[in-house]
């Protein structure tokens, strides 16, 4: 007899709910960047911070692009890594404002978080209903089963 639970319970599915939030998430934020704050705004508010204007474009792209690689679950593990330095930089322009993210300025919780949870997506990896299962799928298979 099957469990009815086993495709609820099956960790390949939380892992892909946890990869397909942090792409949606982070593809709203790099959305708000392009068409709310636009990019010249954006790039503005990165030299208010004291870095170069040009990490404000980065960001955005990171952002759409990275979220999109999570989203399909293409090259999961690589992506979630290169985000973790954007999350630590995001990270730090809250630090003096305290832990809270409610805080005043917002504080450093949220982005702390963000952090750890691109980490254990990296450690994870792709999950179910990925481009990277189904490549793998595609280079496992032989030609009997294709």
């Amino acid at each position: 007899m099957t469990n009815p639970y086993s495709t609820l319970t099956n960790p390949a599915n939380g892992i892909a709910l946890l990869r397909i939030a942090q792409g949606s998430l982070l593809s709203a934020h790099g959305l708000l960047k392009l068409l709310v704050f636009t990019p010249a705004g954006t790039a503005a508010f990165f030299e208010s911070l004291g870095l170069p204007a040009f990490v404000g474009y980065l960001v955005i792209a990171a952002e759409l692009l990275g979220g999109l690689a999570l989203i399909l679950g293409y090259k999961t593990r690589l992506v979630a890594l290169a985000l973790v330095p954007l999350m630590i930089g995001a990270t730090f322009p809250h630090i003096a404002n305290g832990w809270l993210f409610s805080n005043n300025g917002g504080g450093w919780e949220f982005p702390a978080f963000w952090t750890l949870t691109l980490i254990v997506q990296a450690i994870l990896g792709s999950g179910a209903f990925s481009v990277d299962n189904a490549q793998l799928a595609n280079q496992t298979a032989t030609p009997a089963t294709i």
